[in-house]
């Protein structure tokens, strides 16, 4: 991980949790990553996504958790989770506000290179909103893809660098409306579609879907769109 970086989102991590705070668009983009992510998961591992613990005896592992917005939702699921960060801030953070929830869900301050060497294994990998801020991307999938089981699925959410995306994901949603501490993101460090596919495909995964996410404006929420010029996600599977 990029020690800057880390520091970065350390600074703000008693904020994860406030609706207002300064996570706040990231509260207003979690449930259309849920609900992507329930019902790809749903569909690769042939589970009912009708039922309330669909994921029962399924592994997750959440690199880059941050305060737990999406682990928590994932174990009420079912999943088995592991969400860890390398913010040691974030962590205490995260383990305090699912402390007396009775979740099948631990949290830890490590690394995927560092679960790589005790050998662990998960059914399902996210790495939401977490390439654009690592050293060295290739190593990094190098190491998520050694964590994947057998028939595993790995889930990555990312920021297109793009011109509309200098627009609207640096200049507008940090500097015009306020959405993100300006300097959040290094648009520098976003990541085309083809880039992250090169990096998946290195590692002997199969990409399976690339979807758009888009802004709605009118209805004041995040949705499933065609369009992946600013923020997207990528399915890819391991054999």
């Amino acid at each position: 991980m990029d020690a800057a970086e880390v520091a970065k989102f350390s600074a703000l991590a008693s904020e994860w949790w406030d609706p207002n705070g300064k996570f706040r668009p990231l509260h207003r983009f979690n449930p259309v990553r849920l609900s992507f992510i329930r019902r790809t998961a749903a569909e690769h591992f042939g589970c009912d996504e009708a039922s309330l613990s669909p994921f029962k005896g399924k592994r997750l592992l959440d690199v880059g958790c941050g305060g737990g917005l999406l682990s928590e939702p994932m174990a009420r699921q079912g999943f088995d989770v592991l969400g860890i960060d390398a913010s040691d801030k974030n962590i205490a953070i995260a383990s305090a506000h699912a402390n007396g929830l009775d979740l099948p869900l631990t949290y830890r301050a490590s690394s995927a290179e560092a679960l790589v060497l005790e050998g662990s294994k998960y059914d399902l990998v996210l790495n939401m909103e977490v390439v654009e801020h690592v050293a060295h991307p290739s190593a990094f999938f190098a190491a998520c893809e050694e964590l994947l089981a057998p028939g595993g699925l790995m889930i990555v959410a990312t920021l297109n660098r793009t011109l509309k995306s200098l627009a609207l994901a640096k200049f507008g949603a940090e500097y015009v409306l306020r959405w993100l501490p300006p300097g959040t993101h290094d648009w520098n460090r976003f990541v085309r579609p083809e880039e992250l596919s090169s990096y998946l495909v290195a590692t002997g995964l199969r990409v399976s879907q690339l979807q758009g996410v888009a802004f709605d404006p009118l209805r004041w929420e995040w949705r499933l769109s065609s369009d992946s010029d600013v923020n997207y996600m990528v399915v890819a599977k391991r054999g």
